[in-house]
């Protein structure tokens, strides 16, 4: 939860709760710094363009023990099959969620849900490409769902990762 105060042109949250202790950049132009077990932060709205953070593979190790299991298995199941399919990417988080970044391009991601887990492609035309190939899974535009206890087969990693980068960089 966030309580926002406004001070004219500056608006500070009041609370946020994290399990990083490091300064961030916020896309709205502010830093967040820790302060005992909250974080705080003085805002400077700008019409500045939004910035996806990455800081490190630990966070999407933070990330994992956050979750129970069979469900942190299956994600790490998953993060290794992205791992070998793009081995240059770097490892962060992004709106929140792990997600992998090539050449400064998100090209996968997963998260966590209650009765689900989910593969983000971070493109809307990704799953629509294979379609054929998706028969038997939930999808939407932005998000595969999968069940807790059974990670994506290898191939199919590959492929989803194929099309994306094939998708972020058209001209390779």
């Amino acid at each position: 939860m966030v309580s926002i105060r406004s001070l004219g042109d500056v608006t500070t949250p009041t609370h946020i709760s994290s399990v990083d202790p490091s300064p961030r950049v916020t896309k709205w132009g502010g830093t967040f710094h820790k302060m005992g077990s909250s974080w705080a932060a003085l805002l400077t709205l700008c019409e500045c363009a939004p910035t996806i953070e990455f800081m490190s593979s630990a966070e999407i190790d933070t990330y994992l023990m956050s979750v129970e299991e069979p469900k942190r298995s299956t994600l790490q199941c998953l993060r290794e099959s992205i791992i070998e399919a793009i081995p240059e990417a770097e490892e962060g988080i992004s709106y929140g969620v792990p997600a992998f970044r090539v050449r400064g391009r998100v090209i996968a991601g997963f998260a966590a849900f209650k009765n689900h887990l989910s593969y983000l492609p971070h493109s809307g035309s990704v799953f629509p490409a294979l379609r054929e190939e998706l028969d038997g899974y939930t999808f939407s535009s932005g998000a595969l769902r999968f069940p807790i206890d059974s990670p994506l087969p290898q191939p199919l990693v590959e492929r989803l990762i194929h099309v994306r980068i094939a998708q972020a960089f058209p001209d390779e």
